[in-house]
């Protein structure tokens, strides 16, 4: 998993977010709320599609970005 992503690079499946549309976004509104209800379910998406890695836009560290970077850092070292 590449963290931090403006851009899908090739083979990758892009997780979106705010201006970063992706393949599928966390949220379009760049709402954090949003994000963290969707992070899952997503990850789950990105990985059982057709393209080997995962690729996530940049989330904000703040509230609850800080969450969910903490989340995606430890995915991106499974």
């Amino acid at each position: 998993m590449r963290l931090n992503a403006l851009d899908a690079e090739d083979g990758e499946w892009l997780i979106g977010y705010g201006d970063v549309a992706g393949d599928i976004s966390l949220s379009a509104s760049a709402n954090l709320v949003e994000a963290a209800a969707r992070l899952f379910d997503l990850l789950h998406a990105a990985d059982a599609n057709d393209r080997p890695r995962i690729a996530v836009a940049p989330i904000p560290s703040e509230g609850i970005g800080e969450a969910i970077n903490d989340r995606l850092r430890r995915a991106a070292h499974r």
